[in-house]
């Protein structure tokens, strides 16, 4: 049962930054390589199955702690449970879309690792400038990586204290004191927070790690066409300057819409999971900022969490709008390919009316950027980043207040 392994289109595997290869081994939004048996194909499945039990319990259990504090009105306890059970949520509609889409996922890695994903070893300077646009969503891979750390040191303290508690708030439907129950159960608590914390860092960063790249892409694309009509302009071919140029662009064009191709896939493969992500994150923001700021000492692993999300949300706002800058560029690159020195030297009148034809075309095409979205409904960028954390802070007040008016009673 292998996991998918990338690999450039010359059969090289890439070498993927840490992030990436500690999500690669997530049995359940990872895909599976192509080579494996059947019988591995199969276990995957019953693992999976497995996993989306293991869910459904901690769903019920969770919940049922969340009832049982909703009643009682003990707003400080009710947010303790209620970030693990938002996340869990999220993670159980964004593994059943994986799973529904597990083939296509594979398909479109191998599109983007041998086409679009910037080749280190041809293009060094422009995969360093790419590459560094990550190193935020690395550091925020290390800070969920802490939350998980803190998490699963839980077990620890609950042996050496003697205790029997759980690493999430949950109350069963039986009595799990019994060591043969109470093991089992802590023990897919450590799975249920592997998968979902490697979801949450990973999954993102392969999805930032997919624009900056398609980013990239378009980059180079403008620079080649800048270098190559600067050659054309120095030679001054003039009976053949004009088609010239219009090869040059209907090559470059050809490149671009294979550019726009692979967006609209990742459009299509990322606009479910991408709404679950950003539909839950404010209601998250919100539990996690108040548990932080009720009692920062002891809820320091609420505060990390906050941190790590809230940078996770404005830098992938950030690279989306980055994107739709370049992509919103592209029209101006067409125009401003020399066509009216290409015009000035021509000796080719039919020539240079296909140009003109071909240049306008190029424009049209690319006459509106290009922006990831949830659904249709709102834009991966920046500025939805910053309104999801203005909903954040508006429900965090309105929870300040309810507090205030519990202790005032």
């Amino acid at each position: 049962m292998v996991r998918y392994v990338p690999r450039f289109a010359d059969g090289q595997k890439v070498k993927l930054a840490w992030p990436l290869a500690v999500f690669r081994l997530n049995h359940i939004f990872w895909p599976l390589d192509p080579s494996t048996g059947i019988w591995g194909r199969y276990l995957d499945k019953v693992v999976a199955v497995a996993m989306s039990l293991v869910f459904m319990q901690h769903n019920d259990a969770e919940l049922r702690y969340l009832r049982f504090e909703a009643s009682n009105r003990n707003l400080d306890a009710f947010l303790t449970g209620m970030p693990t059970y938002l996340i869990l949520v999220e993670a159980q509609f964004r593994s059943l879309h994986i799973l529904l889409h597990f083939e296509k996922l594979q398909k479109f890695l191998e599109i983007f690792y041998a086409n679009i994903y910037i080749d280190p070893r041809k293009e060094p300077e422009m995969f360093r400038k790419v590459d560094g646009k990550m190193i935020i969503n690395r550091l925020v891979s290390a800070m969920y990586g802490a939350v998980i750390s803190l998490y699963l040191i839980a077990p620890v303290f609950s042996i050496i204290n003697q205790s029997k508690d759980f690493l999430y708030s949950m109350i069963f439907p039986f009595d799990s004191d019994p060591l043969y129950i109470f093991v089992p159960l802590l023990l897919t608590n450590v799975w249920v927070g592997i998968v979902i914390d490697t979801m949450m860092f990973g999954e993102t960063n392969l999805l930032c790690e997919l624009i900056v790249h398609l980013n990239g892409s378009y980059m180079l694309l403008k620079r080649d066409l800048q270098l190559a009509i600067e050659k054309i302009l120095v030679a001054r071919d003039r009976p053949h300057m004009a088609k010239q140029l219009k090869v040059l662009i209907t090559k470059t064009l050809r490149k671009n819409v294979a550019l726009n191709q692979f967006g609209q896939q990742l459009e299509a493969q990322y606009t479910v999971r991408v709404f679950i992500m950003f539909a839950f994150a404010a209601g998250l923001l919100c539990a996690l900022s108040f548990k932080a700021y009720t009692n920062p000492m002891a809820n320091y692993i609420y505060a990390i969490w906050f941190g790590a999300k809230t940078v996770e949300l404005l830098s992938l706002g950030q690279i989306g709008s980055d994107l739709a800058f370049t992509t919103d560029s592209l029209s101006t690159m067409y125009y401003l390919t020399h066509w009216e020195q290409i015009l000035q030297y021509s000796t080719n009148p039919s020539e240079n009316l296909r140009l003109l034809k071909l240049i306008n075309l190029a424009i049209e095409m690319n006459s509106k950027p290009f922006y990831v979205t949830g659904l249709k409904y709102f834009r991966v960028s920046l500025q939805a980043g910053l309104k999801i954390l203005q909903a954040s802070f508006s429900y965090f007040t309105f929870l300040t207040s309810m507090q205030r008016r519990q202790m005032s009673n």
